[in-house]
């Protein structure tokens, strides 16, 4: 997400105007350009509005950007994995989230990991419809009695999908994808959320090293230590659009897709 000095609308004209020092530059409205620049402007007013802590899906409190779940269901409808493993449970959401596509797909468990599981949160999820779909497991996800424990829990040949959603330092993402990409079956993904966090340094509820220390920073070390991944895009299953290509996302640089057997 690049910040631009000034940007006009006019809705007359159908034009976006891009300002940035002594540079202008103009561009139709309805160009993949311009959606791209008032995406990234929506994206931030959004974030300053915690517009994503509005929703919840089947009861649950799921604190996500409505594109990014649209687009991790694609990933799941095409992969079909067998386990679907989540750091980070908060209310719990995305965890029913999964499990519902999972139930219609009728293949796929999905397992829960996080420091803390509120007695609240907890509840609620034992008492949902899909909860025989989950598995919780409290402690912090970089434990090595946690993480054993949930390499214990997928069984041979097991089909692997990884989401890092829990805490987002640099440090704390990378030792994630240490601990769980050896789980990660080949043309599957690790994803390494929030990302977005590497633009938002100044923003409301920021700090000033998200710069640097982000799951984006944790994600491209990770990229250069490990051959067996790579950076991939999903590529979008269906897309009549005029010339978009890009996620509209909180998950910039996450999708680490394994291409081949870890060679460390």
């Amino acid at each position: 997400m690049r910040s631009h000095n000034v940007i006009e609308i006019d809705m007359q004209q159908e034009t976006v105007t891009i300002r940035d020092g002594e540079t202008t530059k103009q561009l139709r409205l309805g160009s993949p350009e311009a959606f791209q620049v008032l995406s990234q402007v929506w994206l931030r007013a959004g974030w300053d509005t915690k517009y994503v802590y509005t929703f919840s899906w089947l009861g649950r409190p799921i604190i996500q950007l409505p594109e990014d779940m649209v687009r991790i269901q694609e990933v799941i409808y095409q992969i079909k994995p067998d386990v679907i493993i989540e750091t980070g449970v908060a209310h719990g959401g995305s965890l029913v989230f999964y499990a519902g596509i999972c139930k219609v797909m009728g293949r796929g468990r999905i397992i829960g990991i996080d420091i803390e599981i509120r007695p609240h949160n907890r509840a609620a999820l034992e008492q949902h419809e899909l909860f025989p779909l989950i598995t919780l497991v409290e402690g912090s996800s970089i434990a090595p009695d946690v993480v054993a424990s949930v390499t214990e829990l997928v069984k041979p040949g097991e089909t692997v999908l990884i989401l890092l959603d829990s805490n987002h330092s640099k440090e704390h993402v990378l030792a994630e994808l240490r601990a769980y990409s050896p789980l990660v079956t080949p043309g599957s993904y690790i994803v390494a959320t929030d990302g977005i966090m590497k633009d938002l340094a100044g923003a409301p509820r920021s700090k000033p090293d998200w710069a640097e220390n982000n799951p984006y920073a944790a994600a491209q070390e990770f990229l250069q230590e490990n051959p067996a991944f790579r950076y991939e895009q999903p590529v979008w299953p269906f897309n009549e659009s005029n010339g978009l290509t890009d996620n509209m996302t909180y998950w910039p640089g996450s999708w680490l897709r394994r291409v081949a057997p870890e060679t460390r």
